[in-house]
């Protein structure tokens, strides 16, 4: 008998239906004589329709009672999975995140998880409960209600399995496993049998959907096994899991892109030491991530800083800008909303000079420019205009092959 912990999206249990399908998986899984603690997102759009329902009220909702607010979707789902499963005949009980003890910092809206206190899930897995968790939730110290930032119900899953020892974290999604491409983009894209945390690390933090990167993040570090697969059959998925000899010889993995970024840049700034540590100091004060960055070359004094962020933060990120560029006497502030990030991730690039080559060579043959590049030991990323997405990350998929039989290394 083992220990799983299972994690079903918003997707799977958007209608009842779907809910007493799940259901089903989880009693089908329990005959076979495992333990099972179940973490479930919010049912279908309904976060994002609370998100809508509060900037009807006011577009700057106090972040606090946005969690309180947000905080209710996942109770839904962990309500009716279990009204479904003892529907079943199967025993079940539903807990909040701050009902099992997952304690977080207290910062609103993007919350870490700092303890989890799993006496509760273990008594009741001792008195042969199938344990459901709301994802995405905790509370502070103070008692406050928190959640965990988009993808949390991921990061939650990946905790549980870390503090519980589970043999393995099963993501349930709306696809069979990590592709090389997004599927829906990329016809010929191949499902991946395994793949690193590293590379799933990379993707996920550059736009792939599959998985949240914090909860890859944290897999990675605690070695929690990972098995994304799909929520509609039993086929094996894709397997998360520490590098491999094979992994190792590929060259490219996946292809991934990001339309939820922005790029501010600020314009006529004095090319002197310390201009920069100003402009982000400014910005972590705001607890905002910048991602690519770029300076342009000094000319007479003054330069041009540009970098990006995420989207939902462009707002806070320009205020803070424009503040800090008017103490530095810059020229101003630039928006460029329609812009795009498209990387190339894969392992054999540390033993592999001509991948930056190629993939420049396949956007430069669609006429596709490049706005930005930044580089890793496993990836290439550039920005490019966001109307040329679709045709560049089809261009990179086709360039390394990635749809037919993987590349390998030259001899």
């Amino acid at each position: 008998m083992a220990l799983i912990v299972q994690k079903y999206g918003g997707s799977s249990v958007a209608t009842p239906e779907l809910m007493r399908g799940v259901a089903a998986r989880i009693v089908k899984n329990r005959d076979q004589g495992h333990d099972l603690v179940v973490v479930v997102s919010a049912p279908g759009d309904t976060t994002d329709d609370l998100i809508s329902l509060a900037r009807q009220i006011t577009d700057e909702p106090d972040e606090r009672e946005m969690d309180v607010l947000l905080a209710t979707g996942e109770q839904q789902s962990i309500a009716l999975l279990a009204i479904a499963i003892k529907a079943l005949g199967h025993d079940a009980i539903s807990f909040t995140g701050p009902q099992v003890g997952i304690i977080t910092d207290d910062v609103h809206g993007r919350a870490r998880i700092v303890k989890i206190g799993d006496e509760k899930i273990r008594k009741a897995i001792r008195l042969g409960k199938i344990v459901i968790v709301a994802g995405f939730q905790g509370q502070t110290e103070e008692e406050d209600i928190t959640t965990l930032g988009r993808g949390g119900s991921d990061l939650t899953a990946v905790a549980l399995a870390s503090s519980l020892g589970a043999e393995v974290c099963e993501f349930y999604k709306d696809v069979d496993g990590v592709y090389t491409a997004n599927p829906r983009l990329v016809r010929d894209a191949r499902k991946l049998e395994s793949i690193s945390y590293d590379e799933m690390l990379e993707m996920s933090s550059l736009g792939a959907q599959v998985l949240n990167s914090r909860s890859v993040e944290f897999a990675k570090n605690n070695r929690v096994k990972v098995h994304v697969r799909s929520t509609f059959h039993d086929h094996p998925g894709t397997l998360i899991t520490e590098e491999g000899n094979a992994m190792e010889k590929l060259l490219i993995s996946g292809v991934t892109y990001n339309k939820d970024e922005a790029k501010l840049t600020v314009l006529g700034i004095k090319d002197k030491p310390g201009i920069a540590a100003v402009i982000f100091k400014a910005l972590a004060a705001h607890f905002l991530n910048v991602d690519m960055i770029i300076q342009d070359t000094s000319e007479e004094g003054v330069t041009n800083l540009s970098f990006t962020v995420a989207k939902g933060d462009l707002k806070k990120a320009q205020q803070a800008l424009e503040s800090v560029a008017r103490e530095l006497g810059a020229v101003g502030v630039q928006v460029d909303e329609k812009i795009a990030k498209v990387s190339a991730v894969g392992v054999g690039m540390r033993s592999y000079s001509g991948v930056a080559a190629q993939m420049f060579e396949a956007l430069a043959a669609r006429g596709i420019n490049i706005q930005m590049i930044s580089t890793s030991e496993i990836k290439i990323s550039c920005v490019v205009a966001e109307s040329d997405t679709e045709e560049a990350v089809r261009a990179i998929h086709e360039k390394f092959k990635l749809g037919a039989a993987p590349v390998h290394e030259q001899a």
